[in-house]
């Protein structure tokens, strides 16, 4: 390692780079795979420039597919970095304050994505002038993505520039001067809630789509974020106590297994209100939810997708909320795991593709990606990860060399 004297802004980004670029062959190997995941994706969006929005399975009637599905849900699980925020800045838990780092290095991969999923739906790269404020088109604040733009690019430019001041101070082997990052930390607090109440008022908006016109949409948007990102940072905070030399308190585990159990009931429940004001009296409003749970007109790619959700929701969130494994890990990660992917699942296709069917004329389709979606999706995936993996990596570092100090 540096001395002291001799740490500075550059020598902190080179040493970023260098522990990234060092570690196991496993490791590298799995870097290797990201990279070509992310050159498959460049290489199906490249057919997506070409050609337009027609290589994908998007038509007329379902023009929102599965790079919005996957933009809403990851919206969820950047705000869940706040689940950690809140007891380690504010209510200062020292379990949650040496895992809070890990929490917003998420955070940061997760906006990314999102921001790079609405990227790719608009078509081809020029389509971006859109989304650039003053010297491009942005209409705002007119347009409600415009505000979700803004929005989002607050919220990572805290996730980025907090954690990065306490990072670089303790490269330096001092103390973050908390007068400098607290009001920031506040403001993120307040700005988590507002990327998932503004995505939730995106589709809320659009009164030709009633499956989407539901005052629990917001709400609910927070209690499904709220479990399934602490699920997914409980997934990565196992796999880092195994795989390094960074300890985690079991305390923590235990801690973020109550968070999840708590958002997750609250989630069903709102879910099955839903379901209760869809069919107890269904009406001509219905159709959307009714395509979803039973099919409509033979079309019904999306029922055992959204039964399957269901049911795994249900049952890992019984078997996190009874706990038969005494958090044991073979039972807890898998549980996170199930649950995580049963989010996806409810909140993406099945959230996003019923509310465009039945079209407002009464049509009815089938939607399905194509190879460019997935490829493109996938590409996407990988460069979170990477970001993700880069974050940590340094951030571990860094954390264990200034408790040596």
């Amino acid at each position: 390692m540096r001395a002291l004297h001799e740490k500075n802004l550059r020598t902190f980004l080179a040493d970023v780079i260098c522990w990234n670029l060092r570690g196991s062959i496993g490791f590298q190997l799995f870097r290797l795979v990201l990279l070509g995941c992310m050159g498959m994706g460049v290489y199906a969006y490249s057919f997506q420039a070409r050609y337009g929005l027609s290589v994908t399975g998007m038509n007329d009637i379902v023009s929102w597919g599965f790079y919005i599905s996957n933009f809403t849900f990851l919206v969820g699980v950047a705000a869940a970095a706040v689940m950690l925020i809140l007891p380690a800045y504010v209510f200062h838990d020292p379990d949650f304050h040496r895992v809070v780092i890990i929490g917003e290095g998420v955070a940061v991969g997760a906006l990314v994505m999102c921001l790079s999923f609405i990227l790719v739906d608009l078509g081809g790269p020029l389509q971006a002038w859109h989304l650039i404020p003053v010297i491009g088109i942005f209409n705002f604040p007119s347009s409600i993505l415009a505000w979700d733009v803004v929005v989002l690019n607050g919220y990572l430019l805290l996730n980025a520039l907090v954690p990065a001041y306490i990072l670089y101070s303790h490269y330096r082997g001092r103390p973050a001067d908390e007068r400098k990052y607290r009001p920031f930390v506040f403001l993120s607090i307040f700005w988590a809630f507002s990327i998932h109440m503004v995505t939730a008022f995106l589709y809320q908006g659009l009164p030709a789509r009633p499956f989407w016109n539901n005052p629990l949409m917001g709400p609910r948007f927070l209690a499904s974020a709220f479990a399934a990102g602490p699920a997914l940072i409980t997934l990565i905070l196992a796999i880092i106590h195994s795989a390094t030399t960074y300890s985690i308190d079991r305390s923590v585990f235990s801690k973020l297994r109550l968070i999840i159990v708590i958002s997750a009931i609250i989630n069903l429940i709102m879910l099955f209100s839903e379901v209760f004001k869809e069919f107890y009296f269904p009406t001509h409003h219905s159709s959307s939810a009714m395509y979803l749970f039973f099919g409509m007109d033979g079309h019904n790619s999306l029922v055992p997708w959204i039964w399957t959700s269901v049911g795994v929701n249900v049952l890992a969130t019984l078997v996190l909320a009874f706990n038969p494994g005494k958090s044991n890990p073979k039972v807890l990660l898998p549980a996170c795991l199930f649950l995580f992917v049963a989010i996806w699942m409810e909140k993406g296709i099945g959230l996003i593709v019923p509310g465009l069917i039945p079209s407002p004329l009464g049509e009815v389709v089938d939607y399905l990606p194509t190879w460019v979606e997935l490829s493109v999706t996938l590409g996407i995936f990988a460069l979170g990860i990477t970001i993700v993996t880069w974050l940590i990596r340094a951030a571990l570092i860094i954390e264990q060399e200034y408790v040596g100090y």
